[in-house]
């Protein structure tokens, strides 16, 4: 028996902020139907409805909770969890070996849940990892893309993984196109393009399938200083044009400076959260950074002259303190041989992982974190299906 009317979703429309931007968090109240009017012996009508549905709360764009991983006795995450927003590029800053890599295979479905959730826009990634992968577009550090094909046919054979073909996947692979700038490299292979150029084709064979979640790792690497400024407006375009929630893993301050928020990871743990802004005002007044040829001297005048505990690491001394100008000079008045070099900084992020984990980003060690794992489905390149 044939209904009178067959709804059929089509999209979710976000709720609009202020701003205009839309919601910073994925909402389900709103949603657009296609209804076909169906009676004996009356012609078709097709038409749109607007159907306001049952109240629910908003939805992270990526939700993780209480995750945490082990590889045999080295454990990886540590109770992490944080929240990223629709609409939002989120950057997770840390040292090579700090566990952002696990995160994100974590997030793209590489590797099992062992303990914790993660979810991508309600969709659970242990439970429904099928769902989970048609809402996310995946780019990895290792690149991924045939340099013997040409731009189009490395994009046909990707629609063709995610089950598109005809005149819809032939009008997507021509809007990425336009969208990156690359419409007119389309015929040529991709051994011939620069870098810069490569990366952008890796981004758009991501987006394709139009996912709401796009997972960047390290998406800089090789590339050159010029083409790494170049790649970030195509992600803020898609942050404020289509919507698209980006989830980037850095190692690059400059880099973490144009995510909208940062989680800070250090030996699998989350150290810090916040805006970028936040995150370098948590530290509060200037950085006086201090070399000495005797800093535990030093460090104890210090603390008994001024009542200060200076921070040590890679053989320098480090002072958050207001008004550090004035400090700087009183430093250099008072122990003129002691002081081989001082500086004087605003805040930097580089500041708030030395405040939060008392070492420098190039004192971290870099743990095997290449080694094999066999089961776990790990590996740096390819795309998820």
């Amino acid at each position: 028996m044939m209904l009178p009317y067959q709804p059929r979703i089509l999209r979710n429309t976000p709720n609009q902020s202020p701003d205009g931007r839309g919601s910073r968090r994925a909402t389900c109240s709103v949603e657009q139907f296609h209804y076909t009017h169906q009676k004996p012996g009356f012609s078709q009508k097709p038409g749109f409805w607007s159907v306001k549905t049952h109240s629910m709360p908003d939805v992270p764009a990526i939700d993780v909770c209480s995750v945490s991983h082990r590889y045999g006795d080295r454990a990886a995450l540590s109770n992490v969890g944080l929240s990223v927003a629709a609409g939002e590029i989120f950057g997770l800053l840390g040292p090579n070996g700090g566990g952002k890599t696990t995160l994100f295979r974590l997030i793209s479905t590489l590797l099992p849940i062992q303990d914790g959730s993660v979810s991508i826009c309600g969709a659970d990634v242990a439970t429904n990892p099928a769902t989970v992968r048609t809402r996310i577009g995946v780019t990895f550090q290792s690149p991924s893309l045939d340099r013997k094909l040409t731009v189009r046919e490395n994009l046909m054979h990707q629609g063709h993984l995610h089950g598109l073909h005809g005149r819809d996947l032939q009008s997507r692979i021509e809007r990425w196109l336009e969208r990156f700038g690359l419409t007119e490299q389309k015929r040529d292979r991709v051994e011939s393009l620069s870098g810069g150029m490569q990366r952008r084709v890796e981004v758009a064979k991501g987006l394709l399938h139009d996912p709401q979640v796009l997972l960047l790792d390290e998406p800089s690497t090789g590339l050159d200083p010029a083409a790494r400024v170049d790649l970030w407006p195509s992600l803020q375009r898609l942050r404020d044009e289509q919507r698209v929630t980006v989830l980037v893993t850095t190692h690059l301050m400059d880099e973490a400076e144009r995510c909208d928020r940062l989680g800070i990871l250090d030996r699998g743990q989350v150290v810090a959260l916040g805006t970028p802004s936040e995150l370098r005002g948590s530290i509060g007044g200037d950085c006086v950074t201090i070399d000495s040829p005797k800093p535990d001297e030093l460090s104890g005048k210090i603390t008994e002259r001024f009542g200060i505990q200076p921070r040590r690491g890679s053989g320098q001394l480090r002072v958050e303190r207001s008004r550090g100008h004035e400090l700087l000079r009183d430093l250099v008045d008072a122990f003129p041989d002691l002081i081989a070099s001082v500086s004087l900084g605003k805040p930097t992020l580089e500041d708030v992982f030395i405040q939060r984990t008392g070492r420098r980003f190039e004192d971290v060690p870099n743990p095997a974190t290449s080694f094999s794992k066999k089961g776990t489905g790990e590996h740096s390149g390819g795309t998820t299906r």
